[in-house]
């Protein structure tokens, strides 16, 4: 994409970077993000979805274990070089930053629908554990060599604890045997280069036997090291030489191990580098309700309640309302000439659309409704401000002009103009005439363009092409206050006598002004103010009538699910009612049972009358099952209905017909008196005794039964 820094700086690009750039962890990313620019459209969207679904992550309870973290670039280059050694630092920061990436590796997985973009960047990372277990055999918890390192770093810091205690058991003597000769100064011992000396009264010197490190100013006392202490001191000093050798020959060797693994940590470096900049610039996001809109491959931009991030900020802070816009691009819609008074908000619109467009493009996310789409340029052009220069010698008019030379060669049908008072800076009949040929070639590139204007004669222009249309900020002619807010659709005015009048113009002035106006020119931008005040109360009453058609559906969707409940819950309390009936009845039956077999009626009738029971209740529900089977057949068909055509319905219930035509073919020549028989989902088999049309008389031995010969199967 192409945009070049001047058109950055007005814009306001640089420092929108600025207010993202803090939320990063290292000042290299932090550095990243000022030098960022727009990418091609594939890049950018990869990144708008890494950042969204970061984003995501601060608004639930499932926060990604990244934390700041230290560069190790440095050390990764240093490592290569034969036999060099690294600071016990750098060996920690190498091993944080691998549990880092074992920490994203093993988080991401478990949530794969809320993060599968970021997923992919960390899962083609080779964890490398041996790095971690390889620090870890060599340094503590504190960063400290263990003792464990290698057998010779045990021994000697073993010998240096021996000669330490034997050094501090010496001088103790040494101390409490020339304390009692009363040799020593009352201060009786001092520290000198890190060692515990005697302070003797210089009178006495010779008598203490040791090493003399020292005396005092005034003489009086001199400093010895005990000879007791002597050997030992020098015992620990050789130790703790040695204990250095060897932790540099072990710190050369972990080095020389990790330099194996420089290529995974050099993809290491880069996946947090890149996950801290996507990190900060959903940080910025959270902040100015930044959200990722509709990305279009076809050339249509609409832009839903949009502010201006950086004004967002600045109004928030300082306690203040701020206005959103809403416009749209598209092929059909290329230009929107934007009219209207003087600090209305037309240079807001324009460099907030401005502004958005290189965010998308740079991957970032956008403060815009979610319904809001967007598409790619391959060319952002401004021309918004005062380019006037003292150094160069240009007017304001001729360095506009400098400037509109550049557009109209680089323009085309992939670029976004930002064109703030189009026109302006010279006569306003030549000037004007001069922009209405700048607007007629643009439109002729097909460019896409967003332009504000005072002239009447662009607006004029504007109504008359088929792919521009006019806007104005909305100005409120009661209180000439402007509203802030875009109308598309129709011209507005500058109310410039409405404003000077505000501004304390002495009337007289005013109307001898609008004496020397053309009649027609005053009557015209009377009409415009007239028809963008009625224009603003028709959008008003559009949108209330559309709110209460949204309550309106809403209500009527709450009372149709609440219906759909009701009748649900009756169907239930319709169907346990009709159980609960059924087994009263049943038990009645079996306390029939329990009466007549009490009164002596003989044990092998009961017996029998309960089986036929069972056999009806088992034909009952064998039948319930059947009906539950044909409901669910019947949705099914609904649904058949909904997905096939009707011609292939048709068929289907012509192919059921004939099948059910070949089983009563196949039953007419099987029923027959004597065939054994059971009914479907039955073990109890039994014997056809009579047929009466299509009823059947089947005996079971103990008891008969009457069936439908259609609920009978052969045997």
């Amino acid at each position: 994409m192409y945009i070049n820094k001047e058109d950055l700086n007005e814009l306001e690009f640089p420092q929108l970077l600025a207010e993202i750039s803090p939320f990063a962890y290292s000042p290299k990313t932090r550095e990243k993000i000022l030098q960022l620019r727009p990418m091609e459209i594939d890049e950018a969207e990869l990144s708008l979805k890494k950042t969204s679904e970061y984003l995501s992550s601060f608004e639930s309870s499932n926060a990604i274990p990244f934390d700041e973290y230290e560069d190790i670039e440095n050390e990764l280059k240093l490592m290569l070089i034969e036999n060099y050694r690294l600071e016990n630092g750098a060996f920690i920061k190498i091993k944080m930053l691998t549990e880092q990436i074992g920490k994203l590796q093993k988080f991401f997985p478990t949530m794969p629908e809320t993060f599968p973009t970021l997923i992919k960047d960390v899962s083609v990372l080779e964890f490398k554990k041996e790095i971690i277990d390889k620090v870890d055999k060599v340094f503590n918890r504190f960063g400290e060599v263990k003792s464990d390192a290698s057998p010779v770093l045990k021994e000697l810091r073993a010998e240096i604890q021996v000669a330490k205690k034997a050094i501090q058991e010496n001088f103790n003597r040494a101390l409490f045997n020339y304390g009692q000769s009363d040799f020593l100064d009352d201060i009786r011992e001092t520290i000198i280069e890190d060692m515990r000396v005697l302070a003797v009264k210089s009178g006495f010197k010779k008598r203490v036997a040791g090493r003399v490190l020292g005396i005092s100013k005034t003489g009086s006392i001199t400093y010895i090291q005990p000879d007791s202490v002597v050997k030992h001191y020098f015992k620990f000093r050789e130790s703790e030489e040695e204990e250095k050798k060897e932790i540099d020959k072990i710190l050369r060797k972990l080095t020389s191990e990790l330099a194996e693994f420089q290529p995974q940590l050099w993809r290491y470096q880069a996946y947090i580098f890149d996950l801290d900049l996507t990190r900060a610039k959903a940080k910025f996001a959270e902040l100015v309700n930044g959200i990722l809109p509709k990305i279009n491959r076809h050339r249509t931009l609409k832009l839903k309640d949009a502010f201006h991030p950086l004004l967002w900020l600045r109004n928030k802070a300082e306690n203040k309302t701020i206005f959103p816009q809403t416009l749209s691009l598209t092929d059909q819609n290329r230009i929107i000439c934007i009219s209207g008074p003087n600090a209305g908000g037309k240079s807001i619109t324009l460099k907030t659309v401005g502004l958005l467009q290189l965010m998308i493009q740079t991957g970032i996310l956008v403060p815009v409704h979610p319904r809001s789409e967007m598409f790619f340029f391959e060319k952002i052009m401004t021309d918004i401000g005062d380019n006037q220069s003292i150094e160069n010698h240009l007017s304001t008019y001729s360095s506009r002009l400098k400037k509109m030379s550049g557009i109209i060669r680089e323009a085309d049908g992939n670029t976004l103009l930002l064109i703030d008072e189009f026109g302006t800076g010279s006569d306003p009949e030549l000037g004007g005439a001069l922009a209405e040929s700048f607007m007629e070639y643009f439109y002729d590139k097909k460019s896409f363009a967003i332009i504000t204007t005072h002239y009447t004669n662009i607006k004029l222009v504007i109504e008359q092409l088929p792919h521009a249309e006019n806007a104005a900020m909305l100005f409120d002619e009661e209180t000439l206050e402007p509203m802030y807010k875009l109308e598309v659709g129709q011209a507005g005015s500058s109310f410039t006598f409405e404003v000077a009048e505000k501004n304390r113009i002495p009337r007289f002035i005013i109307h001898a002004a609008k004496k020397k106006v053309e009649h027609d020119i005053v009557n015209l931008d009377k009409t415009i103010v007239k028809l963008q005040q009625e224009k603003f109360e028709v959008e008003k009453l559009k949108t209330d009538l559309a709110e209460r058609k949204e309550s309106v559906e809403d209500k009527r969707d709450n009372l149709q699910k609440l219906n759909d409940q009701l009748q649900q819950k009756l169907f239930n309390f319709q169907k346990l009612y009709e159980e609960e009936h059924r087994k009263l009845q049943f038990g009645n039956k079996i306390e029939t049972f329990i009466d007549s077999y009490v009164k002596g009626k003989s044990r092998k009738d009961v017996v029998k009358d309960f089986v036929k029971l069972l056999e009806q209740e088992k034909f009952r529900k064998i039948g319930a099952d059947k009906d539950e089977s044909k409901r669910l057949q019947v949705v099914k068909r609904k649904i058949t209905q909904q997905l096939k055509k009707e011609e292939v319905i048709e068929k289907i219930a012509e192919t059921n017909e004939k099948l059910e035509e070949k089983r009563k073919t196949d039953r007419a020549v099987w029923m027959k008196e004597g065939q054994r028989v059971r009914i479907p989902g039955s073990t109890s088999v039994g014997t056809i005794e009579k047929i009466s049309k299509n009823k059947v008389i089947v005996n079971y031995g103990t008891f008969k039964t009457t069936i439908d010969a259609d609920e009978l199967e052969r045997i």
